[in-house]
């Protein structure tokens, strides 16, 4: 991405809920990994805090145990752990608490004399949502650093519960910075397939004479999960799967894939034209969303030869609740471009494995000229996008099988980081910190995209929360989802596709 500012600025990062699991899994390790690579300013500094009580060197072997766990680059060496983790501090701190800000305030104000320069300071909010205004308004009232330039403040996903919560919560955070300073994170904008989704339309002249409703019959986007809810039951039974995962996730891996083409790569060029598909999308109305939207919750089951427990025995989990644990929806973009052609998006908990992947499926041929029933006759061609577990784009052509008849089989053409890149390639949370230091926003959502995303599900979320269910759960552990999603699709002439893999049986 092409930085705006001086990625070598000194910088200072504030992580609230610094002793939190997000902390520990992904940001101390992206950023350890950052450093690795000589990423990171030469003058940094990050300090953790939380209301438990540390000293640094308690703090930074935590952080040490989560970076040896998670890392993708291993376990830390002794002489590159020392080096950067002289930077780490700790500071516990109620966040709800103004006063407790002036310890950030002599911090911040010793180490501008310490570099002899006006460090870059952002706050990360790796706290729950109810605290994100608390932090902003606290930031403010403590007169701490707010330079427009160099001050930016990091909110995590869900912002927001629905479409007005999100708007109040815009509203608040406007009143204290501009919106070039917020960066509302969601982590698979940063992942390695997902950027590279623009730069294989964009930058290949072959794709965009195809890239429409002439040539395209369908999309289909999968996240699916193995996992149950884990030990986040509290929360997912306040949200559900369409917030979690639809609302932000799926419907920004739709919009690179509909976007038109930006004239550069500058920030608010790219998320206008993603706004743009998010305005252009058909609204749901509410006679329709039966025939459009499809849920359901999973059962007890077995996987991977264990006996799991159903969503509604989840630890702090209602015993009779309502909330979804898989969704599928079906979506148009009513524009030129895809006019008529459906994008089908689908996630869900406790499904057969845990896959990312985007299918676009292109229209059979004009014209069969193989039609003797004795060949294989042309498959219809697919780009198939998968964000994980593999990484990878191919694309399924038709070839003749080799041999005296004229019979064809279906060959891919493959793009496969695994296989093909010597790179190492960085978690999503190293690109995305990166960018944060370097002030860049391409990779982050705009207050009205985020209010557009809202707008696109709230019927349906109103919808489902306003009519329980009376046939939960519906689907068991280990299977593909509740039998009506599949009927979803089929009523349209079309089918799932569920990507084999290699290490387990379908």
């Amino acid at each position: 991405m092409p930085y705006t500012i001086n990625a070598h600025k000194p910088t200072v990062l504030i992580v609230f809920g610094g002793n939190g699991d997000l902390t520990k899994r992904k940001i101390i390790p992206a950023l350890f990994n950052l450093y690795l690579e000589n990423r990171l300013p030469e003058k940094f500094a990050i300090i953790g805090t939380s209301r438990t009580k540390f000293t640094d060197e308690k703090y930074r072997t935590d952080l040490l145990a989560g970076i040896n766990k998670f890392s993708r680059t291993g376990k830390a060496k002794k002489e590159d752990w020392a080096k950067f983790s002289v930077n780490i501090s700790y500071q516990a701190a109620d966040i709800k608490d103004v006063a407790s800000y002036d310890e950030f305030e002599s911090t911040i104000s010793k180490l501008k004399n310490e570099w002899k320069e006006d460090p870059s300071v952002l706050y990360y909010c790796a706290v729950s949502p109810d605290l994100f205004c608390t932090i902003a308004e606290n930031i403010s009232k403590s007169k701490l650093e707010n330079n427009h330039e160099t001050t930016r403040i990091i909110i995590e996903k869900p912002f927001g519960r629905d479409l007005e919560s999100a708007k109040a919560l815009n509203k608040k955070l406007l009143t204290i910075f501009d919106e070039k300073q917020i960066y509302r994170i969601d982590h698979y904008l940063g992942k390695e397939v997902v950027q590279n989704v623009m730069a294989f339309r964009f930058a290949n002249t072959i794709m965009e004479p195809l890239w429409n409703r002439t040539h395209i019959e369908h999309v289909q986007i999968s996240v699916t999960e193995q996992i149950g809810v884990e030990d986040r039951g509290s929360y997912f039974d306040n949200a559900g799967i369409l917030r979690d995962m639809i609302q932000n996730h799926l419907l920004q891996l739709l919009c690179i894939i509909a976007m038109e083409p930006p004239v550069n790569f500058d920030a608010d060029l790219v998320r206008d034209k993603k706004v743009e598909v998010l305005k252009a999308m058909r609204k749901i109305v509410p006679g329709m969303i039966d025939k459009v939207a499809v849920r359901g919750q999973y059962g007890a089951g077995w996987v991977e030869g264990k006996e799991v427990l159903g969503y509604r025995e989840e630890a702090e989990v209602n015993e009779d609740s309502n909330i979804e644990t898989f969704a599928a929806l079906k979506f148009y973009v009513d524009n030129w471009r895809w006019q008529g052609v459906p994008f089908y998006l689908r996630t869900g908990k406790r499904l057969f494995k845990s896959a990312s992947h985007i299918i676009i499926q292109f229209r059979e041929v004009p014209h069969n000229m193989f039609n003797n029933v004795e060949r294989n006759l042309p498959k219809q061609n697919r780009l198939i996008i998968s964000i994980q577990p593999d990484m990878s784009i191919k694309f399924q052509l038709e070839s003749k099988t080799p041999g005296l008849e004229m019979n064809l089989n279906t060959v891919d053409m493959v793009f496969d980081y695994d296989g093909k890149t010597k790179i190492d390639s960085p978690e999503a949370y190293e690109t995305l910190l990166l960018d944060v230091i370097s002030g860049d926003q391409t990779l982050y959502m705009r207050a009205d995209q985020v209010e557009a995303a809202w707008e696109v599900v709230m019927p349906v979320l109103d919808y489902w929360e306003n009519n329980k269910m009376n046939d939960f759960p519906n689907y068991p552990a280990n299977s593909w989802g509740p039998e009506n999603a599949e009927a979803l699709i089929a009523k349209d002439g079309f089918h799932w596709i569920n990507l084999p893999d290699k290490n387990k049986k379908e």
